[in-house]
């Protein structure tokens, strides 16, 4: 009897595991996106997976998951804010395709800017915009894992958007769009 609770204990924490880890690329790109370094970014997506880990019985609704570990994510960040007053801002990635090194230079350019845009967004519409449009969490998970009303998120979400189409505006005018919307980046 003891032998089938030990083993049944263990697989469900094999599921556990394997529904964590297939998470794990979302919350890194989230974690990378809030501090654009990879290191940090791997910590804080570390960090995240051990405190949910440590702390799985305490997620009551397993359909909240994404909100609870988005959540676990927003502490582990604020927590590293908190110990380090100032953050390095790297961003050096590289594009590898098989695109001309004039289309590779233009697209690299434009993504500077957007990334650049997105930088200068108010640290909390940054998350707002990141989680909904990166992550692609609902406002309402938005809303569990910031810990914030939902129109707080929607507000600072459309504040984040008119701020984005303003300072890229001339980006979609250059590509000869004349409608001056402003697609998705991820």
């Amino acid at each position: 009897m003891a032998k089938m609770k030990l083993i049944k204990r263990l697989l469900k924490q094999k599921e556990v595991d394997t529904e964590l880890e297939s998470r794990r690329d979302r919350l890194y790109r989230v974690a990378w996106s809030w501090c654009r370094d990879s290191h940090l970014a791997d910590d804080l997506t570390q960090q995240a997976l051990i405190k949910a880990l440590q702390n799985i019985t305490s997620l009551r609704d397993r359909e909240m998951l994404d909100a609870w570990l988005f959540r676990i994510l927003s502490n582990c960040w604020k927590d590293h804010l908190r110990a380090q007053r100032e953050t390095v801002d790297i961003d050096d990635t590289e594009l590898i395709g098989d695109r001309s090194p004039e289309e590779h230079h233009h697209e690299s350019q434009i993504v500077l800017r957007i990334r650049q845009a997105i930088t200068e967004l108010p640290e909390k519409q940054r998350q707002v915009v990141t989680l909904v449009d990166l992550a692609e969490l609902t406002y309402n998970e938005v809303s569990e894992a910031l810990e914030i009303p939902i129109g707080t998120v929607m507000s600072r979400l459309c504040r984040a958007r008119q701020t984005l189409r303003s300072s890229l505006g001339e980006l979609n005018q250059s590509h000869g769009k004349t409608e001056g919307r402003l697609r998705r980046v991820k």
